[in-house]
């Protein structure tokens, strides 16, 4: 796989006919090990272990509907009351992080209002505090602590 702009944590990996599969400790399960995966898992664990995201406030692969159609969240951060306060989306590491990739975690913000958004692909991390108020967002320097929130 990718060397990622991540710091590494303790991967849990099993092959199955053929394909390799990693242990998503958010599913509790384990899932196909695709480049998106790849990215998702560090970007998870990163949050976790070092901006202290608790595990239970996540989730991995969160449906949202619009109409028949069915949409996803790569992760989803929540609050103690199960409100929605952060969005993550994935690429793969190849694949860039342009207005496209923007314009389609927004679609999924136009649903939960969440106060974050994150996009990702493992070499290059932007968030954006959104501000409703001022009906703009602005793109931070880094990832905010947790308790920063």
């Amino acid at each position: 796989m990718y060397k990622l702009n991540l710091p590494p944590f303790k991967i849990i990996l099993k092959p199955t006919a053929g394909k390799q599969q990693v242990y998503d400790v958010l599913r509790r399960k384990y899932v196909a090990l695709t480049p998106e995966e790849w990215v998702r898992q560090h970007f998870v664990h990163f949050l976790c272990e070092h901006k202290g995201y608790p595990l239970a406030y996540m989730a991995n692969e969160v449906e949202l509907s619009v109409g028949a159609k069915k949409l996803r969240c790569d992760s989803v951060l929540y609050d103690t009351a199960l409100h929605p306060r952060m969005i993550m989306e994935y690429k793969a590491p190849t694949v860039s992080i342009t207005q496209d990739v923007f314009n389609q975690i927004a679609a999924y913000n136009m649903l939960l209002k969440v106060d974050y958004l994150v996009m990702s692909n493992g070499l290059q991390h932007y968030c954006c505090k959104m501000d409703y108020e001022g009906k703009k967002y602005l793109f931070l320097n880094d990832i905010p602590d947790f308790k920063n929130l």
